[in-house]
């Protein structure tokens, strides 16, 4: 994204530059760098018609999600129109089927998110769809979170799962939890899935799926660091936390 940037930068400028060689008009530097930007912004912002690598990967997490039936090829139809209508739908956005910075974040795609908000860094350090990410964290990592997804929400719906993993990665980040998945995972009273024996089911590829997004930044949550079922729910404390969101059957509270 930095690199398309400095292009259209690039190109902007030399434009300008052969015109004002013909018409004897000068413009500033500074306005054509505003306005390269703002032509990058909105090649950034994706609707039917944009083609490229973003558009292939907004395919491809919706095609695994079960919203996009269509080929992975990069070229936003009506079909993929469509499947960003109901993922937006489903997620409580505008349902415009134009992937913005609201989408994007949804979506995981973080990376893209930043260079709409204008951040080359990420407020999360677990990064997003392209590098970052999961690297920092080991394949026992992945298997850790994969069983506690499996064993905490395997019934519910994939964007729950991956919620569920959301709140452990949440919690690694904080200060107020153990630095370490396994750590999290298996802190004392923590988790039902723990205390029952359930996270030692071994995880399905739904639950890998979730756990990798989770890592990757997909956060449905919003930051939360506690989510629970109020139909078993027992703890007057856990009510009292502030909601955020609902997902499934599991509310999700900061």
């Amino acid at each position: 994204m930095k690199k398309f940037l400095a292009i259209g930068a690039a190109a902007l400028t030399l434009v300008g530059a052969v015109t004002a060689g013909v018409t004897a008009y000068t413009f500033s530097a500074q306005p054509a760098a505003d306005t390269a930007l703002e032509l990058a912004v909105d090649a950034a912002v994706l609707r039917q018609g944009s083609r490229g690598g973003e558009v292939k990967e907004v395919q491809r997490r919706l095609k695994q999600w079960g919203y996009y039936t269509g080929a992975v090829d990069g070229i936003f139809g009506a079909g993929t129109k469509k499947a960003v209508i109901a993922f937006q739908k489903k997620n409580g956005l505008t349902a415009d089927g134009v992937v913005g910075k609201a989408t994007y974040k949804a979506l995981g795609m973080t990376d893209s998110y930043n260079a709409l908000n204008g951040s080359s860094g990420s407020s999360n350090p677990s990064g997003g769809s392209a590098s970052s990410g999961s690297s920092s964290y080991t394949s026992s990592d992945l298997y850790v979170l994969a069983k506690c997804i499996y064993a905490e929400g395997r019934g519910e719906s994939y964007t729950g799962q991956v919620a569920i993993g959301a709140v452990i990665m949440n919690r690694v980040k904080s200060p107020s939890f153990p630095n370490t998945v396994a750590g999290v995972v298996y802190q004392s009273g923590a988790f039902t899935a723990v205390s029952d024996g359930q996270i030692n089911l071994e995880p399905d590829k739904t639950a890998y799926n979730a756990a990798r997004d989770a890592m990757n930044g997909w956060d449905p949550t919003y930051g939360c660091l506690y989510y629970y079922n109020p139909a078993v729910a027992t703890s007057a404390w856990i009510f009292s936390r502030p909601t955020v969101t609902v997902i499934g059957k599991h509310v999700f509270a900061k």
